[in-house]
């Protein structure tokens, strides 16, 4: 399971994400929150970076190439 490069173009800014292998100490995934507006490419519509933070003071970047280890918050199976 993994989010689209449309679902990705689509996020806005608090939409919440789930990391796809790192888990919490309850089993639950990880909560990844889009922390500023997509940016996006327009002479390379494949091209895609998502600002995310994660826990209290951790942040990072998610480009096109990441798209596969994270799926939309929606979508998660592993809800408790």
């Amino acid at each position: 399971m993994a989010i689209t490069l449309e679902q990705a173009k689509g996020l806005r800014h608090g939409d919440v994400l789930h990391h796809n292998t790192d888990r919490n100490g309850n089993g639950t995934c990880q909560r990844w929150r889009v922390a500023s507006k997509v940016k996006t490419w327009k002479n390379d519509a494949s091209r895609v970076q998502i600002s995310i933070r994660w826990g209290l003071k951790t942040w990072g970047v998610l480009t096109e190439k990441d798209l596969g280890i994270v799926h939309p918050a929606s979508e998660c199976t592993r809800l408790k």
